[in-house]
């Protein structure tokens, strides 16, 4: 039951939490329920087996019978690092909020350990009405962390991250609802079991958007396109980043974006083989777009978190390129840079955290110097900068490589485009690193009536794990592609016929959907598609 530990743990410190007398202690009680969660967390390292390509510490029983909807958990190397990162996570955003959040706190945690149980049970649930709960689950802590503790447009900003996710979110319900059915058509009951799903062999007919498979893949992928957010559904996000409290925007850039990705390699890509195989020329164009739009934005942004959380739709459009790579550099890249994003990216919110803590601005024309009155702090935010724009021997190196690899693959032309996405970053950020800390001295620095502190314990202990995890996967990225090399490289190879298993069990034979010769067309060979034709 270590899965359902894992899961649900967070949900009964939510519940500790809010009933606790105490409104001073709340933040120690919550900072060590977090490392609890944490360490258990690690203790799936003793039970996994990196070798194992099926699902592994299932834990699956019928829960409404009558529609075949069950309690079903499973991990593979897919879903392990997105676990341990929503958990690594957790304890350093509560250390780092320690002073930032000083209203109703109390309720500013239980909205986060609510938060951690969705997105933990978003990557290990594996029936898809189990899933969807989690997935809506996570907007309403989201909402209200937003809303409650955001700033001056939070309002704004909370109904538009809503209106975006749940209109989405309502397609991927409708076709997972119609795929039930499908089951029940082709084998005489009804099941939501992602594994049941795996075995549908849904017509897919190129050349029209109104193929069965063409339907649904689209319905999955809109859902999942938001929450990226990939170009042109990205606008919700830099609202949200910039409105949202620190611990907010870390959790959403470190985590819940993730959410998207993880869909396209769990649900998407494996479910509709052929349409996505098909559809790969246009995700990889969204994403290539992606990347250059939001470098070309963040480099005239006038606020440095509104410049991060620009970064941020660039920095997604290189795992959503890799994904549809559709092979084994690619798809293994985008799965790290989803850790290196979460790594990075949050730690640049955090970072801006703390010296908006100081000066409660964010504008870049008002500092310069920073430098030389911060000098702890300028360290850390550079060896941060370098790990964003990819310089070797930090995390964003290695996943980027990966993924140009990939996509040169697959895609020579997308490759070409998504390169200059590389110097763009490096561009806007190193000229924002050189406008802030060593630029001529801004008001904010000159103002003798309120000198700034460079960091204290607290926040040097923040920023310390941070980036020994950007020089870890930098130098040693084996000791985490080793977990998820044989979940990638079976997607891979039986992308096509994607039979998915319980580790130990034999695969079951394929499921025909009921359909007449009429509707059916020959599904599309790797040779007819875009993608394919790019691979070749």
């Amino acid at each position: 039951m270590i899965l359902s530990s894992i899961v649900f743990l967070p949900l009964l410190f939510a519940l500790i939490v809010a009933v606790w007398p105490k409104e001073t202690s709340v933040r120690h009680l919550a900072l060590g329920f977090s490392v609890i969660e944490f360490i258990l967390s690690l203790g799936l390292f003793r039970h996994f087996d990196s070798a194992a390509t099926g699902l592994q510490m299932v834990e699956k029983f019928m829960w409404i019978e009558r529609f075949g909807i069950q309690y079903f958990m499973g991990i593979d190397g897919i879903s392990l690092w997105l676990v341990l990162l929503t958990t690594f996570l957790t304890p350093i955003i509560i250390l780092a909020s320690w002073e930032s959040i000083d209203k109703r706190v109390k309720g500013f945690h239980v909205c986060l350990f609510l938060l951690q149980t969705a997105m933990l049970g978003t990557f290990l649930a594996m029936d898809a009405i189990f899933f969807y709960l989690f997935w809506e689950l996570s907007l309403v802590p989201m909402y209200f962390m937003i809303g409650i503790w955001g700033g001056a447009n939070r309002i704004y900003a909370t109904v538009k991250f809503f209106i975006y996710t749940f209109a989405g979110s309502v397609m991927m319900l409708v076709a997972i609802i119609y795929m039930m059915y499908l089951t029940q058509e082709a084998t005489g009951h009804m099941s939501a079991s992602l594994l049941d799903f795996y075995q549908l062999k849904i017509p897919f007919i190129g050349g029209t958007f109104f193929s069965l498979q063409t339907l649904l893949f689209f319905a999955f992928a809109l859902a999942f396109a938001i929450k990226v957010p990939a170009f042109p559904v990205h606008t919700w996000l830099p609202d949200a980043h910039v409105e949202a409290p620190t611990p907010g925007s870390v959790i959403l850039a470190g985590v819940m974006l993730k959410m998207g990705t993880y869909g396209f390699m769990r649900w998407v890509i494996p479910l509709f083989p052929e349409a996505s195989e098909y559809w790969a020329w246009l995700f990889m164009l969204i994403g290539a777009v992606g990347i250059i739009y939001g470098a070309l934005v963040a480099m005239v942004q006038p606020d440095v978190k509104k410049l991060v959380a620009y970064s941020s739709v660039s920095h997604m459009g290189y795992i959503l390129i890799g994904l549809f790579a559709f092979n084994a550099y690619g798809m293994a890249g985008g799965l790290y840079q989803m850790l290196n994003h979460g790594i990075s990216t949050g730690a640049l919110f955090i970072l801006i955290g703390m010296i908006y803590e100081r000066t409660h601005s964010r504008e870049i024309s008002k500092y310069g110097g920073l430098a030389g009155v911060l000098p702890i702090f300028t360290i850390f935010f550079f060896i941060i900068t370098l790990s964003s724009i990819a310089v070797p021997m930090t995390n964003g190196f290695v996943g980027e490589f990966l993924i140009l690899l990939g996509t040169f693959q697959a895609n020579p032309v997308i490759a070409y485009f998504a390169v200059s996405g590389v110097v763009l970053g490096a561009v806007y950020m190193l000229w924002m690193f050189k406008r802030v800390f060593f630029g001529p001295k801004g008001e904010l620095v000159k103002d003798e009536h309120h000198p700034l502190h460079d960091l204290n314990a607290r926040e040097i202990a923040v920023l310390v794990p941070m980036v020994i995890m950007v020089f870890w996967m930098g130098l040693f990225p084996n000791h985490f592609l080793d977990y998820s090399k044989s979940s990638i490289d079976f997607l891979v190879n039986n992308k096509n016929n994607y039979n998915l298993t319980i580790a130990g069990s034999q695969p079951a034979a394929p499921v025909e959907q009921t359909t007449t010769t009429e509707e059916v067309a020959p599904a599309a060979t790797p040779a007819q598609t875009p993608a394919a034709e790019g691979a070749q």
